[in-house]
């Protein structure tokens, strides 16, 4: 009798569990995709573009100086006066520093800027996705830099970009109101959430974080 009674337990049991796994729904979003197919994104790396097309130019053009006046201390330099090449040199290692400075400045310009731009977009992405998230009933979504697996049904990703395209708003604008906890993206929306979700943009897993300018 105790047998069948611990049988009937398990079988109750394991009933139960398997009620419960069926209310789970799971779902991932590409947020390196959204990042660049998204209307904010696309604009923002055009304008990325044109600043790194300016940018080369400049540096290009000092660097080309540079190697003029390399060029012409070794050709000419024995031949001139001391005081010719003395300048030739200052003129040429002046240059240097400051293409050089130049080069360092223009990266980590451009570092800081997609730091800001992309945060902004995907911290907008992040409260899309919990809105959806909320609407749809699903018990988590995913960054898919996270996965190792996962049917392409389970992909929101078309449907996240869709909602933040329709909404036609300032960059950066959504991620705010949800922070300030006010609005159509307030505690109602996202309750059940850990605050640092809407600070940190997500990252990207193996595949590393997020950015404008891949």
């Amino acid at each position: 009798m105790r047998y069948r009674l611990t049988i009937a337990s398990l079988l109750m049991g394991l009933a139960a569990a398997a009620t419960a796994y069926a209310d789970v729904r799971l779902a991932y979003v590409d947020v390196q995709r959204a990042l660049n197919e998204c209307r904010a994104g696309k604009a923002a790396k055009t304008q990325f573009r044109g600043r790194i097309e300016r940018l080369q130019s400049q540096l290009e053009g000092e660097q080309s100086e540079v190697e003029r006046l390399k060029r012409e201390l070794e050709q000419k330099g024995a031949l001139m006066q001391p005081d010719q090449r003395q300048n030739l040199e200052d003129d040429y290692e002046k240059k240097l520093r400051h293409f050089q400075d130049d080069y360092k400045n223009s990266s980590d310009e451009l570092k800081e800027k997609d730091n800001q731009v992309t945060g902004a977009i995907v911290r907008d992405l992040a409260t899309v996705v919990r809105e959806i998230g909320a609407k749809n009933g699903y018990t988590m979504v995913m960054e898919k830099g996270t996965l190792l697996w996962a049917i392409p049904a389970t992909d929101i990703t078309d449907q996240v970009i869709r909602a933040y395209d329709a909404m036609n708003v300032r960059p950066g604008s959504l991620g705010a109101e949800a922070e300030r906890g006010s609005g159509k993206f307030g505690p109602a929306a996202a309750a059940d959430e850990p605050p640092a979700a809407a600070d940190e943009p997500p990252e990207q897993g193996a595949s590393g974080r997020s950015t404008l300018l891949k």
